[in-house]
């Protein structure tokens, strides 16, 4: 939304004082308390987001993959194709390189937010479970997409989204990678927790690949596809941050897409592998892999080719701001 003008603005001189009148600047100690007290509300506002989520992890043992080295090994293990894909979106980014310490803060706060997609996602379950396979896909698009998305796309906006370091549109894509990252993460490690059992001892070797590999693969091999979608939103988020007038929709816009793919995906991926293993005879396992390669192979493929686009036109604008200035620089003057 752009910003408006009173009519008393508008139709007056500008060396007419309207303080308090029609315009409004902190001048007075008044003024300087009510600014005070509404960054206090808004910091306050935030930090109990984030002291939520975390009060979340500790309740549902999002800590495992720090207090048990067994789930840490296979959690890091299955980052790795996650870890790589965002790093090629941070290497993409033809801007200013994006500083550590704001990465791995949405890193972090991916891992927070993502609990309050286990809440949200575990009360709404029970509702479609009754309807069968309708129930599932509905489940999916109306709960898990939205959800999940909005919930990633909350990473960025904590913190990253208002610091002067976000200083372009391609930036929302490589936060949104980290904080797509930072879920993936977190929900592996749960997902491993949850298939190695809790009290299981067993020895860091060939026990434990037996029993964790499996998993640790197939968790591989979901991350991924969180940094592809939350990486989608995150351009939108940038693209909104820089078209304040239409950043509500551009938002939604980019939600709706990034909710819509990973749906899909959930919806898809049982249907497909197993198609996939029928025609080819490969094992249900190998057959669930090539689904996962082909279907984020498409969407990254559509992830890359919006990044490579901005990239061309950052190059083609700089290009053209360096000519200028060179045939500046070679017209002579008066004096020559």
């Amino acid at each position: 939304m752009t910003d408006s003008v009173d009519p008393v603005e508008s139709a007056s001189d500008d060396g007419v004082d309207l303080y308090d009148v029609s315009t409004w600047e902190e001048r007075t100690s008044l003024d300087g308390l009510a600014v005070a007290i509404y960054r206090l509300i808004v910091g306050t506002a935030r930090v109990a987001v984030i002291l939520l989520a975390f009060l979340i992890l500790l309740a549902i043992g999002g800590l495992a993959a720090l207090t048990d080295l067994q789930v840490g090994v296979l959690t890091l293990l299955s980052a790795i194709p996650a870890l790589g894909l965002a790093a090629y979106v941070y290497y993409s980014d033809v801007t200013t390189n994006e500083p550590l310490s704001l990465l791995v803060a949405t890193f972090l706060l991916g891992v927070l937010t993502a609990n309050f997609a286990a809440v949200l996602n575990s009360l709404a379950r029970p509702a479609f479970q009754t309807l069968g396979f309708i129930g599932s896909v509905a489940f999916f698009f109306v709960v898990v997409g939205p959800v999940e998305e909005t919930v990633k796309l909350l990473a960025v906006r904590l913190h990253a989204y208002r610091r002067s370091e976000f200083d372009a549109v391609v930036d929302g894509a490589v936060y949104g990678a980290m904080a797509g990252l930072g879920f993936a993460t977190i929900e592996n490690s749960l997902y491993i927790t949850q298939n190695l059992g809790t009290g299981t001892e067993m020895d860091l070797g060939l026990g434990l690949i037996g029993m964790g590999g499996g998993i640790t693969a197939v968790r591989a091999l979901a991350g991924p596809g969180h940094v592809i979608y939350s990486a989608i939103a995150g351009y939108y988020l940038g693209l909104a941050k820089f078209n304040r007038e239409n950043a509500g929709p551009i938002v939604i816009k980019g939600l709706i897409i990034a909710a819509l793919i990973h749906a899909t995906y959930n919806s898809t991926v049982g249907i497909g592998s197993g198609i996939i293993s029928t025609l080819t005879g490969l094992p249900p396992l190998a057959a669930f892999f090539a689904y996962v390669i082909l279907f984020d192979g498409v969407f990254g493929l559509y992830l890359i080719r919006k990044i490579k686009r901005y990239r061309d036109a950052y190059r083609h604008a700089h290009a053209e701001d360096t000519a200028h200035e060179s045939a500046f620089r070679s017209e002579p003057t008066e004096f020559e």
